[in-house]
């Protein structure tokens, strides 16, 4: 590489470290501003004091199973930001045509309902939702953010929480689910809107074999399991 190159290389290298770093002051700038506004044990407190937080052990296994494989299989065992699952997501969604995954891990997913009103926009709300993520792993451990985030998901239809959704959905206690009815309220937070029960089944029905897929291949069920939960009414009961 001659020294011209060499020059232009170090500029764009300096320019690159630069953006970089002005981002991550901001991105911490704005998460100290949100957590000095409410702190976490604060925003966190409106969730678990609602009459019918569920905690995780009394969660069914199937449903937590099922929400790992789709949303973040690495959750229980990873720490921080996962990029791994960022370009998983990317693959899997240019592969299907459509947006079946989201990049996002559960606990990103949780400090953008905390604190960025369900979204992220632009680069520092992102780093701002970094810092978040990881001040909620410090504080809380992986089970207490799984209850959390199953609590505080929209599922269409106007339940709010797996409590609401498994009840009023298959009047069930979200200890009780199927594979197959697990594996359908998983997939609906991903897009309420189009897979609430009422007016979307067949659309959410092919989201939850999507769901059961994933399930299988992360060796949640078995193959006598998976096509069990395929043909099984998962029809919401008439309310």
């Amino acid at each position: 590489m001659n020294k011209k190159l060499l020059r232009i290389f170090l500029i764009l290298l300096l320019l690159f470290v630069t953006v970089i770093a002005t981002l991550l002051v901001q991105g911490h700038f704005r998460y100290e501003r949100e957590i000095e506004s409410k702190p976490l044990s604060e925003a966190i407190s409106e969730y678990t004091s609602q009459d019918g937080y569920v905690k995780f052990e009394d969660i069914d296994e199937d449903f937590v199973n099922a929400v790992i494989s789709v949303e973040d299989k690495r959750f229980f065992s990873r720490q921080g930001y996962d990029f791994v699952a960022l370009f998983r997501a990317l693959y899997h969604n240019f592969k299907a045509r459509d947006v079946i995954e989201g990049g996002s891990t559960i606990t990103e997913q949780i400090a953008k309902n905390l604190y960025l009103g369900g979204s992220v926009n632009g680069l520092e709300e992102k780093m701002a939702e970094i810092f978040i993520m990881m001040a909620l792993e410090r504080e809380y451990s992986k089970e207490e953010l799984f209850a959390l985030y199953a609590n505080m998901n929209y599922y269409g239809d106007g339940y709010w929480g797996i409590k609401d959704a498994s009840e009023g959905y298959y009047g069930l206690e979200p200890n009780d689910l199927s594979v197959a009815k697990a594996a359908m309220l998983a997939g609906i937070p991903n897009a309420p809107a189009v897979y609430q029960l009422s007016d979307g089944y067949d659309l959410a029905k092919q989201r939850q074999e999507w769901v059961l897929s994933t399930m299988y291949n992360n060796s949640y069920i078995d193959e006598k399991q998976l096509e069990q939960a395929k043909t099984e009414d998962v029809r919401p009961i008439d309310r």
